[in-house]
């Protein structure tokens, strides 16, 4: 594309003064900013004001090419559309939330007798009942296990439960009613429990201690004294358990967000609160352009913790923050609509409310610190890594491992470092084929030889060392193979090291070897050089390992469909993308598989019989 100036005043004559969102490009057709407003001819007006601009503003309608703008109805829905956007193009300018870690849920499942348990994946899809997402699978099982003390129904697998003749010891101490053995307790019982669990998950104790207090009152007018002590026990048990965990007296649900911003890192800690008791806590750290305002920043974390996550996130009634913003009521009108429930964001908390926040902001300035240690501890060990290697720079480095199960499915890895840490974008994995089973050295050679091989590979991508999981003869194979490679390598050649782990294989005792000669060196187990190394090959393993159990599990996951007649690649896939894996395949009903496109009822049964067997 062509370089022309952007005619901001003919653009702002056909922009109206409307609702909505607009996109501004670059000149090679990319979005670099997205944004949304209430009028949007006065906030793209405000771009071009000379007497308003900040300095982000300058550098960013230096690069403006053209903008485009779509309307909405209102302000609500050009923040939802203003959230997608960013989620979909990730724009240069816009501050981002990088956080694709996939969180855990509490699942309670759709069966007679439901389970509750730990869960992580989609939901889009699925029947069952979910809460959260959580901050962490720790915070969940904590709560599975707070939930067991107080609501005794099954945490245990479907397997399990539908295999039991007798009740297990969770039985024999309370933590479960039973229902796998019949006669031990009613369907009407269970529900009820299962009931409490969904009302605590949700927030709704009080309205639990209501209604048990009520009951047992019942069942104590009716001379049924048994039914009254089993409910005055569980009562007591709730109102411990509340006592341990209650951090203040109300019993709000909110999220308490402290911000802090200090040298370019921007930490937002959330603390989860529910029903007064900590639910988990966590530390994002958003992407924040130069010179970005902070009021931009929580207002873009909001939209993209809130609005860009699953579906199914709770969204507390109460969010107490540190920093306000103008937008806020047109916030508040659209996570109210999403949550539907009231949603108050409250940036002058009081009381109890103030001491929660003050925690988070205390949380968030840690943070914020212990990431600059972190920062000042990674150059420290390059600049120990270059000395020991006795180079000027390291722009690029490179670590390679091999993993495969007893010979098979095997498969190479290769991560990339640079002078600021992991560059995950550049993490590959390769499927080694055509060697002999668990030959290490072949598989080295083959992934080597097809990762460098190359004579138009870019300068930029030559690193200045190569790391190989090995000792001696993993770094002697790969010597061969670069003294065979018809590649120019100029005066960028890198140096390649084994990392071989000591005789008794622990971290610390490692011998590194170099490619000049064959004697081995050693690094003690505090050296700032031996930390990277071992950082960086440990990056590579686990690498590797994830790789190969994926390559184990899809195969698993094929051969038990493969040998259903009638079952072909097409349907398997269909399968397995409905219900999100096999597990849940074996868990299904007849009627549930044949709800899945191309499966008749008949091949249904025959899916659900050979499954089961």
């Amino acid at each position: 594309m062509d370089n022309v100036k952007f005619d901001a005043a003919s653009f702002l004559a056909t922009v109206p003064h409307l609702p909505g969102i607009y996109q501004m490009f670059n000149d090679k057709d990319i979005i670099i900013y997205v944004g949304k407003a209430k009028d949007l001819n006065n906030r793209l007006k405000s771009y071009f004001n000379s007497s308003k601009k900040t300095l982000k503003t300058d550098i960013l309608v230096s690069q403006i090419h053209h903008v485009e703008f779509t309307l909405t109805h209102t302000e609500t829905e050009a923040l939802l559309l203003e959230q997608t956007y960013i989620k979909k193009y990730q724009p240069r300018y816009n501050v981002l939330l990088k956080d694709d870690k996939s969180y855990p849920f509490i699942k309670l499942s759709k069966e007679t007798h439901p389970q509750l348990s730990l869960y992580r994946g989609s939901i889009n899809k699925k029947q069952d009942e979910f809460f959260g997402p959580y901050p962490s699978s720790y915070g969940v099982k904590q709560i599975l296990a707070l939930l067991q003390k107080m609501f005794p129904i099954r945490q245990c697998t479907n397997t399990t439960y539908m295999n039991r003749t007798r009740p297990c010891l969770q039985y024999q101490i309370k933590r479960c009613l039973g229902p796998c053995v019949a006669g031990l307790v009613s369907d009407h019982d269970y529900n009820e429990q299962v009931n409490y669990v969904r009302l605590f998950l949700r927030g709704e104790a009080d309205e639990i201690v209501n209604i048990i207090t009520h009951d047992m009152q019942q069942a104590s007018a009716a001379l049924n004294f048994e039914k009254a002590a089993q409910l005055r026990d569980q009562l007591n048990a709730i109102n411990q358990i509340r006592e341990k965990q209650v951090i203040y007296n109300n019993n709000d649900n909110l999220d308490a967000i402290g911000f802090h911003y200090q040298a370019g890192i921007a930490c937002v800690y959330v603390l989860f609160i529910r029903s007064g008791q900590t639910f988990g806590h966590r530390a994002y750290f958003p992407k924040v352009p130069s010179n970005t305002e902070l009021e931009e920043v929580i207002e873009t974390f909001l939209g993209q913790f809130y609005l860009q996550g699953d579906a199914n996130r709770n969204i507390p009634k109460k969010i107490l923050l540190n920093y306000s913003f103008s937008d806020k009521k047109a916030m508040e009108d659209t996570l109210s609509q999403v949550a539907n429930h009231q949603v108050k964001l409250v940036d002058e908390p009081k009381g109890d409310n103030l001491k929660l926040l003050s925690i988070a902001i205390e949380n968030a300035q840690k943070e914020v610190k212990n990431k600059q240690l972190q920062s000042s501890t990674i150059k420290q060990r390059y600049e120990a890594l270059k000395q020991f290697l006795g180079i000027e720079q390291i722009k690029r480095m490179e670590c390679f491992d091999i993993s495969h199960f007893m010979g098979k499915n095997t498969i190479a890895s290769c991560v990339v470092f640079d002078d600021k840490g992991p560059v995950k974008s550049e993490f590959r994995r390769y499927n080694i084929s055509g060697i002999t089973e668990g030959d290490d050295y072949a598989a080295m050679d083959q992934v080597l030889s097809r990762r460098y091989n190359k004579k138009d590979l870019p300068e930029e991508k030559i690193p200045d060392a190569i790391f190989i999981d090995g000792g001696k003869g993993q770094l002697n194979q790969a010597i061969k193979l670069f003294d065979s490679m018809d590649v120019n390598w100029n005066k960028n050649h890198p140096i390649l090291i084994g990392v071989a782990k000591g005789s008794e294989r622990k971290e610390g005792l490692e011998t590194l070897f170099f490619q000049a000669h064959g004697v081995g060196h050693y690094l003690d187990s505090h050296s700032p050089a031996l930390l990277l190394i071992q950082q960086i090959r440990n990056a590579s393993h686990d690498h590797a390992i994830v790789g190969q159990r994926l390559k184990n599990a899809k195969q698993l996951t094929d051969s038990v469909l493969e040998h259903i007649e009638g079952v072909g690649s097409k349907r398997r896939q269909a399968l397995l993308k409905h219900f999100g894996g096999l597990r849940e395949l074996k868990n299904a009903t007849i009627d549930e598989i044949a709800q899945v496109q191309g499966i008749s009822k008949s091949l249904a049964q025959k899916i659900y019989d050979n499954l089961q067997q």
